[in-house]
C-alpha cells in the first residue's frame, strides 16, 4: 500500500454559479476534499479579499487545506480538478469568462501547492516558472505539474490561508518559513483580507 502523503491546497472562487456564493462553493469543495482524501484533513478559515492583479474582477473567497492521502501527486492534481468540474468548472478556460487571459474571475480554483516537500519536475524547471514574468504569467501555464507551486511567494492570498493549516512549513526551494515570506510582502495587501464570518460566509 502506497504511504500516505501530505498535500496543500490552496482554494478560491469569485464567480458565483447556480444560486451559489463564492463562499459557499468553496465550502462546498472543502466538504469534498474532506469526504474524498482517504486521510486527515486541516481546513482554514475563509477569507475574502481583493482579485490579484488588481482590478481582474470581483473579489475572491480563499481557503486552504492540509490533505493527507494516498494519491500521487499527479493523481491528486487529476483529483482536484475532478472536484473543480463538479463544482461548474469547465477546464477548457478554467470557468473563467473571455478569452485565453488568466486570472479573470471563475467558479473554482483549486491549486495543488505542496506535496511532501517535492520539486517537480526538476528544479530547472522550477526556477523558470518560478522567475516567469507578470506579463507572461498572465497569458502563459505549464503543461505539467511544477512544485512547489511557483507562485507561492508571491501571494498574499495563498499565504495566509496555508498558515492556518500548515503554520511550520518552510518553502521546499528556499527553505523560508510562511512568516518570513508574508514579511516580504506588502503589509497592504495582508490587510486588505478579511475572514468570513458565518453569516458573510451565506451571502
Amino acid at each position: 500500500m502506497s504511504r500516505l502523503t501530505t498535500c496543500l491546497i490552496s482554494l478560491g472562487s469569485n464567480l458565483p454559479h447556480e444560486g451559489r456564493s463564492n463562499a459557499q462553493t468553496v465550502k462546498l469543495a472543502l466538504d469534498t476534499i474532506l469526504s474524498e482524501s482517504g486521510g486527515t484533513v486541516k481546513v482554514s478559515r475563509l477569507y475574502r479579499n481583493p482579485a490579484y492583479p488588481p482590478g481582474s474582477g470581483p473579489d475572491f473567497v480563499n481557503a486552504a487545506a492540509l490533505a493527507k492521502t494516498r494519491r500521487s501527486p499527479k493523481a491528486c492534481l487529476r483529483w482536484l480538478h475532478g472536484i473543480e468540474v463538479s463544482l461548474g468548472r469547465e477546464r477548457g478556460n478554467g470557468g473563467r469568462t473571455g478569452g485565453h487571459q488568466r486570472w479573470k474571475p471563475r467558479i473554482i480554483d483549486l491549486d495543488l501547492l505542496d506535496c511532501d516537500g517535492q520539486v517537480l519536475p526538476d528544479i530547472v524547471t522550477w526556477h523558470n516558472w518560478s522567475k516567469l514574468p507578470l506579463e507572461d504569467q498572465m497569458t502563459m501555464a505549464p503543461d505539467e505539474l511544477v512544485l512547489p507551486h511557483p507562485r507561492i511567494t508571491d501571494r498574499v492570498f495563498v499565504l495566509v490561508p496555508l498558515r492556518d493549516v500548515a503554520p511550520t512549513w518552510r518553502h521546499p526551494v528556499t527553505g523560508r518559513s510562511i512568516e518570513d515570506l508574508l514579511a516580504r510582502l506588502p503589509g497592504e495587501a495582508i490587510e486588505a483580507m478579511s475572514v468570513l464570518d458565518d453569516e458573510a460566509s451565506v451571502r
